[in-house]
């Protein structure tokens, strides 16, 4: 077994292996995700008052502050069980969230989604504050089912942390509201298969990157809609199609660190702030944690379809949700050895 990402490992054993918080295999591999691996070297960068980088913004530079690294250790599997985690949280209630100064709670939505994912995964789901960020995302969405970060009548697909923040909430702590906005915020995916918006394709969407950060592609479409429990909608097949060609031998390769060109992505349009790239793996080789994020998704359609995991059948089942099954095939090497 490979020990060099525990987090990859604890994300295999419980998504693709279904192995439940309680086995001694996964409370180890996730006690050693703060020891080793990509989010020990985060928070070996942390300062002491829980923010990375600068100490006057927890945004900006782009992609190396607090606000960055917070939702990649979110996405790792770290949580406030973490005294460190717990300190990073207390810097954005204050900074973000406290009543009596400037706050996020009508700030963009891209902005509030993803500090509303995190911090749900962080554990502070029930906190007022909290569930006052996901006001705001039931309050923004539109009329079409989508959101959008700026002043458009509109939704749009590259607008998709208010859905992945929804995600993020356990399901028996969705209330009404909740439910319905993601039922409509889904349809608003599916109806246009991930990716079919505008006269022509958007070319960075079709790019696989990690960290999102706020980018969308396919693959974030795919995580978000399967994980809501949509993997059994045939509209999915054409994203589905396209992630399927793009793995070799059961890896899927990061295409860019950032989906967009260079000149765009890394701050030519936008000046007046210093941006800073960040990856945890190299563009252009096999990823391990999109591998973990491709095979999730294929999982959870399996499971939708009553498939096994590894059968490259087109199916057109309506969509519904389905009980979970555990995988076949060898469909795991590259996650748990260190040959990724």
């Amino acid at each position: 077994m490979d020990e060099s990402q525990p987090a990859v490992r604890y994300h295999t054993l419980t998504n693709l292996l279904d192995l439940p918080e309680s086995h001694p295999d996964v409370s180890e591999a996730r006690s050693r995700i703060p020891k080793r691996g990509w989010a020990a070297d985060i928070l070996a960068r942390q300062k002491p008052d829980g923010r990375w980088e600068s100490d006057q913004s927890v945004y900006r530079p782009k992609y190396t502050a607090s606000n960055w690294m917070a939702i990649v250790l979110s996405d790792l599997g770290m949580t406030r069980d973490d005294e460190r985690i717990a300190r990073t949280a207390e810097l954005f209630f204050r900074e973000w969230m406290d009543e009596k100064r400037k706050n996020k709670f009508d700030a963009e939505v891209c902005m509030v989604g993803n500090l509303a994912r995190f911090m749900t995964r962080f554990g502070y789901q029930r906190d007022p504050r909290v569930k006052r960020l996901f006001d705001r995302l039931l309050e923004d969405q539109k009329s079409d089912g989508g959101w959008h970060c700026w002043g458009s009548a509109a939704g749009t697909l590259d607008c998709w942390e208010a859905l992945a923040a929804f995600a993020a909430i356990p399901e028996g702590d969705r209330n009404r509201e909740v439910r319905r906005a993601i039922d409509r915020g889904a349809e608003f995916y599916l109806e246009r298969r991930l990716f079919e918006e505008g006269p022509s394709r958007y070319r960075p969407w079709f790019r696989l990157h990690y960290p999102t950060h706020y980018y969308y592609d396919i693959l974030v479409g795919l995580d978000v809609v399967t994980a809501l429990g949509f993997g059994g909608d045939k509209r999915l097949k054409p994203a589905l199609d396209i992630l399927r060609r793009k793995g070799r031998r059961g890896r899927w390769p990061i295409d860019r660190v950032h989906p967009d060109p260079p000149s765009y992505a890394w701050g030519r349009h936008n000046l007046r702030y210093e941006t800073k790239p960040f990856a945890l793996e190299s563009a252009g080789l096999p990823s391990k944690w999109v591998t973990l994020t491709a095979l999730t998704v294929l999982r959870r359609v399996a499971n939708a379809r009553q498939e096994p995991l590894h059968s490259d059948s087109t199916v057109t089942a309506e969509s519904g949700r389905r009980n979970r099954s555990r995988p076949s095939g060898p469909l795991l090497p590259c996650l748990l050895v260190s040959s990724c």
